[in-house]
Order: structure tokens, then sequence, then C-alpha cells
């Protein structure tokens, strides 16, 4: 698998909701990252609601072989445009059949059960254990190929596979924030993908001074130097950034190339921006020696 994979929550309208206003720029960028040997696309229901896994569907059926789309299900969209949790069983398998159709797919390579162990203050209705019930129903049914968790705590991921091995775990992880770095080290001893969401930090590293020295000596723009710290950070993550623009789509997939570029000296002077041993999940993690 290619570790840098594409997300594709920004083909959307305006605030995630809708079609963008060109739909087939939109597909184009798909395209490419097929042509560009992307093998990971991330995606969800609540994307448009379900206007982005149609144009999936639309520039890339039937999905490739060697293609993983990994999409989200157990969140709605309210009227108002809000974000909302929903684990309810019928929910779930509403969505996991709902994204087939629009996928144009008979069978997910890999469903994500959205949960909120990293989002603070929230709290989940519906049981872990009753969500992913359905989604292991639908698996053995054959319509799901791989589980996996979003926003999972250590303690959900556990509870998880005692019902089911999990394939993927994406937790918010980036430079900024490590608040997900138990559950990374989960990951990597039991043979898990980790996906980290918001890899770019929401554009907040566009000028951080830790990443312009790697990037002048290597003529890579900070975002890549970004990028290329995440895949070197450990070797069980692959990363998503999303784009609606070509141009951004292939400087992030040449990240790729600059994380074999970066010194041992630079990505440890970037792990240790951070101190890890502080991350608390669900709470942004505050830059160690005062960084901004």
């Amino acid at each position: 698998m290619n570790r840098v994979g594409y997300g594709a929550m920004q083909l959307a309208g305006p605030k995630v909701w809708g079609f963008p206003d060109d739909p087939e720029a939109a597909r184009r960028v798909l395209r490419l990252a097929v042509e560009l040997g992307v093998t990971f696309f991330d995606t969800a229901n609540a994307y448009g609601p379900r206007t982005v896994n149609q144009l999936i569907g639309q520039a890339l059926g039937p999905i490739p072989e060697g293609v993983i789309v990994g999409n989200k299900v157990g969140a709605e969209r309210g009227p108002d445009k809000s974000w909302l949790v929903d684990g309810r069983p019928e929910t779930v398998r509403r969505q996991v059949h709902e994204a087939l159709t629009d996928m144009g797919t008979e069978a997910s390579e890999l469903t994500y059960l959205r949960l909120v162990g990293d989002t603070p203050g929230a709290h989940q209705d519906v049981p872990l254990e009753e969500s992913l019930g359905a989604l292991v129903q639908l698996r053995d049914q054959g319509l799901i190929r791989r589980i996996g968790l979003s926003g999972a705590s250590p303690q959900m991921l556990a509870r998880a596979q005692r019902m089911t091995p999990i394939a993927a775990v994406q937790n918010r992880f980036n430079l900024l924030d490590r608040s997900g770095v138990q559950v990374l080290a989960d990951c990597e001893t039991q043979g898990i993908l980790f996906i980290p969401y918001f890899p770019l930090a929401a554009g907040r590293l566009s000028d951080h001074q830790e990443l312009t020295g790697p990037a002048e000596r290597l003529g890579a723009t900070p975002a890549q130097i970004a990028l290329a710290w995440l895949l070197r950070r450990s070797p069980s993550m692959v990363v998503i950034p999303g784009t609606s623009s070509t141009d951004h789509l292939r400087s992030n997939i040449a990240a790729s190339e600059v994380a074999e570029q970066l010194t041992d000296t630079e990505v440890a002077r970037l792990t240790g921006l951070v101190d890890e041993s502080q991350a608390v999940l669900g709470q942004p993690t505050p830059p160690a020696h005062g960084h901004r």
C-alpha cells in the first residue's frame, strides 16, 4: 500500500455540504490520485452528506483492484449542517448500504465505526458493542471486508477487539497534537494501521518555524515536511491529506520521497516539539519548550 493516501472530505461543497461548484474538477482529482499511485482513500457518509461518496463512485467506479476506500459510518449531519454521532445499529446498517450504492460496489473494503473517544466532553449514547455488532453482521454477510474505528480510545479499541479484528484506527494526530499517541502505540504492537486525521493540523503548520529548515534544505514545502515526519514517526502510519487541487495533490504524494531524505536528527527534533509522555486523549497537546 502507498502510505500517502487521500482524504476526500474537501471535495464536498462549502462546510462539507452538498456538491462542489465544479463536480467534474473533483472527479479529475480522484482519477489523478489513482494515476499517481494512491491506493488508500478516506471518506464518510457524512461528507455531503453522501455527495463525496457519489463523486468517488462516479470517478473511480468500479473501484480499481488494489484500491481501498475507507468509509466512516455512525455519524450524521443535522439540518443546520452540524455533525452528529449516531451509532444506532439501524443507522450503521443503513449507511453501509447507502455507501455501497453511492460508490457502486458490492462490498466495502474497509468500513470505520465513528466513535467519540478522542472528543472532549462527548458522550456516546449507544454502546460500542451494539454499533460494532451491526458491522460484524454485515461483514459476515460479505458486505464489508475489514472493520476499523475512528475516534477510538485505547479502552474502546480493546473492547472492539474482543468482538472482531480491527484493521485500522483513525484518530487525531499531527506534529502539534499527539493526543492519539497511546492508540498509535497499541496499533504498532498489534499490527493495525493508524490513519491520523487532521495530519496538517487544519492548516496551522504552514509557517511553523521548525519546518522551515528541513524544507529549505530539501527544496520542499512545510506541509511536505509535516507529512514526511508522520511517515517517519511510525511504520504503522498511513497519511490522508485532503485537497481539491491537483497541484497540492501532487505535492502531498511527493511527501513519501521527502520522508526518505529527512535526517534522523531532523526527525528527532520534530518529534521533540511535543512531550508525548504528557499527551492526553481528546486534548490537543501543548508544544514543548514554549514552541508555537
